[in-house]
């Protein structure tokens, strides 16, 4: 059985499904990215995914729309985002506890909306693959990369959107500054509360994105607690990518490869203990974790609030 995995079709199966499970990585993990550059910390993206997936598949499947469930997940997350700013921003609350506590809040409230607006386990038909002209037509490669839905390469092109926005624009300048050195941007004029307001209620919106990327482009279900911990391996890869969009993308990639291979060993009833191959991805977490933390140089403000006149 082992001889299977590493025949062609599976490592191209592996490669296919790890750039479709990389999605909701992304968009959450760029969403994050903008905050933390910001100087804020948001532990509560796997709240707001889970928000998110559930408006996501709510709208579709009462609607028959895909779009309208989309809108909805942006809706919510931008929401969520917008609470998250007025705890973070304006009662200077404490980042850590103030995410964890919209972490339990999406949660329970997605919990509970599950079971009086649904029930049951539902289904819906999610986003078809769209295949690029031309490209989808080159072996392996096109299979691989250029034979996904749209969702996915929404979550792709947002990787050279924030390089281009953080790195070239006069906001994304503004953005590292006040994540640097609040008081001096708030010197030079720049409002540090409308900038952390900006990349927190972005990032809320990116991360309902993420979640309406599992229940109505990947999973095409919506289920209790179906994000499992995705939320903050979104947040770890920040940390890993070292707050930079190429990174946070080449740890997308791995995670996301990660997770596709243990599916693909349950999938061809390889004697691993099906438990130990759930539990790789988190593994790696904690490895990843390990060795690139002290590497790294975070936001000099990151988790710190600002008060004029400090």
């Amino acid at each position: 059985m082992i001889e299977e995995l590493f025949s062609a079709t599976v490592i191209i199966g592996i490669l296919a499904s790890g750039i479709r499970l990389s999605t909701p990585y992304l968009y959450a993990a760029i969403g994050e990215t903008f905050g933390q550059r910001s100087g804020v910390l948001n532990l509560g993206v796997e709240g707001q995914m889970l928000l998110g997936a559930f408006a996501a598949f709510y709208v579709a499947f009462t609607t028959g729309s895909l779009w309208l469930g989309v809108l909805a997940a942006l809706l919510v997350g931008a929401i969520m985002g917008l609470a998250m700013a007025f705890v973070t921003v304006n009662l200077n609350a404490e980042q850590g506890i103030s995410g964890i506590g919209f972490y339990l809040f999406g949660l329970g409230m997605s919990d509970l909306l599950f079971q009086k607006m649904l029930g049951t386990v539902e289904t819906v038909k999610g986003f078809p693959k769209l295949q690029i002209p031309f490209l989808s037509d080159i072996p392996v490669i096109g299979e691989i990369f250029f034979n996904q839905n749209l969702l996915v390469y929404g979550a792709f092109l947002m990787v050279p959107l924030c390089w281009f926005v953080l790195n070239k624009t006069n906001l994304g300048l503004k953005i590292r500054a006040v994540g640097e050195n609040p008081e001096a941007a708030d010197s030079l004029g720049v409002s540090v509360a409308r900038v952390r307001y900006f990349t927190i209620i972005l990032g809320g919106t990116l991360s309902g994105m993420a979640g309406a990327s599992l229940s109505i482009a990947l999973l095409n279900v919506f289920q209790q607690n179906m994000t499992s911990g995705l939320g903050f391996i979104a947040v770890a890869l920040v940390y890993f990518g070292g707050w930079r969009a190429v990174g946070v993308l080449g740890g997308a990639l791995l995670f996301s490869l990660v997770n596709s291979l243990q599916l693909w060993i349950q999938v061809l009833g390889i004697p691993i203990p099906s438990d130990i191959a759930v539990m790789m991805p988190y593994i790696l977490t904690i490895l990843v974790l390990v060795v690139t933390v002290k590497r790294v140089r975070s936001p000099s403000a990151l988790t710190k609030p600002f008060e004029r006149g400090e």
